[in-house]
């Protein structure tokens, strides 16, 4: 896939984690993508690893299916992302 559909794939997967996720998360629309494209190989590759059982790196398609393990995977990449920065309180 080129460039241009990995920032289209990742600015659709990145706004619809955001708006699914609950609570608050800041950051501005590159952000965003950048959250969706990490997102759209996280559920890449977790999709390969559940299917087969050999780790690869990989990366769905721009289809519906590939929207969904995408939106799946940027929503993990919030969540991981949401515990490595968190304040703690004191």
């Amino acid at each position: 896939m080129n460039i241009l559909a990995w920032i289209l794939l990742g600015l659709i997967a990145g706004a619809i984690a955001k708006a699914v996720y609950p609570g608050t998360q800041g950051g501005n629309i590159f952000s965003t993508i950048i959250l969706g494209v990490i997102g759209a190989f996280l559920g890449g590759t977790l999709g390969v690893f559940l299917q087969t059982g050999q780790l690869a790196l990989a990366s769905p398609s721009l289809s519906i299916t590939g929207i969904v393990v995408s939106v799946l995977g940027a929503m993990l990449a919030i969540f991981l992302w949401g515990l490595f920065t968190r304040r703690s309180t004191p």
